[in-house]
């Protein structure tokens, strides 16, 4: 049985350095770097969730074709059991221009297929078995809230870089625990008020170097300090890591302040990787006992 079920997307993407970014107009950039990796956030939090030890199963849109076959053999590298659903529109690609402060901008060349739903027998089944479910804000993904809901289990989201406004990521707002990037945000806490006080378990918004904050349901603010890094080698996945690590301390029964502590190691991790998690598994006893 999964301990954790992942519905989310991946992608297969081609990540390209550059010294800046160009500006708006013709001309021809020699990047001091590229490669081709794994994309998208379901795939990036099940690896880390994978590379710390935790049995995760991931639902999502593969194509059959080549950057499928890539994606499906990285996740299985990774220790990511996977539950792909085929996408007859062929796999997401993107196109990724990194900056050397980590910023990212995205050319999205395809998104797979808008119309699929995970609502069916299967996704019943891992919801079943799972003992958390973690759910990406995808149209996808958006049946799961209801089905999870409705056998009881606990449901995590991310809404990354997210406003606070948008209609569009509402119904993601009702998971159970929300994760979220402060980067849109000048002040994240009214936002993270409003939803604890609309029945959220837990509110985390990550402040990349300035680290994380977090709300309990029961009121309580914690400051979570980012793990120093000598060198950031790639920002993907530092969110998707961090997440990731706050699972893995529930599941191990670690109290918040420490499950949240031990996911900034995780993310310090992933920040040092050329891709959305660690290329080897993770010393997870190394990593609690630095506190």
């Amino acid at each position: 049985m999964s301990r954790v079920a992942a519905f989310g997307a991946a992608s297969w993407n081609t990540m390209i350095r550059v010294a800046a970014f160009p500006a708006p107009e013709p001309g021809t950039i020699f990047p001091p770097g590229w490669h081709e990796t794994i994309g998208s956030s379901g795939a990036g939090k099940a690896m880390n969730l994978a590379r710390l030890g935790v049995d995760v199963t991931l639902h999502a849109l593969i194509g059959d074709d080549e950057a499928g076959r890539r994606i499906r053999d990285g996740l299985r590298r990774a220790g990511v059991t996977l539950d792909a659903v085929t996408d007859p529109t062929g796999t997401a690609r993107h196109v990724n221009l990194m900056d050397p402060a980590g910023r990212r901008l995205s050319f999205l060349l395809h998104t797979g297929d808008a119309t699929a739903r995970f609502d069916g027998s299967d996704v019943e089944r891992l919801v079943a078995a799972a003992a958390e479910v973690l759910v990406a804000i995808t149209d996808a993904c958006r049946p799961v809230l209801g089905i999870a809901r409705g056998r009881g289990k606990r449901t995590w989201t991310d809404l990354h870089a997210t406003d606070g406004e948008r209609e569009w990521e509402r119904e993601f707002w009702t998971a159970d625990r929300v994760f979220l990037s402060g980067e849109r945000l000048g002040d994240p806490r009214p936002f993270m008020e409003r939803l604890i006080r609309d029945g959220r378990e837990l509110v985390v918004c990550t402040l990349a170097e300035r680290g994380a904050l977090a709300l309990t349901a029961d009121g309580r603010w914690i400051d979570v300090a980012a793990t120093p890094v000598e060198r950031i080698v790639d920002t993907n996945g530092a969110g998707d890591a961090f997440l990731a690590g706050v699972i893995a301390g529930e599941l191990r029964g670690l109290p918040i302040e420490r499950s949240l502590a031990f996911a900034a190691h995780v993310a310090a991790l992933a920040v040092q990787s050329p891709d959305l998690a660690p290329t080897e598994p993770v010393d997870v006893e190394a990593l609690l006992s630095a506190g």
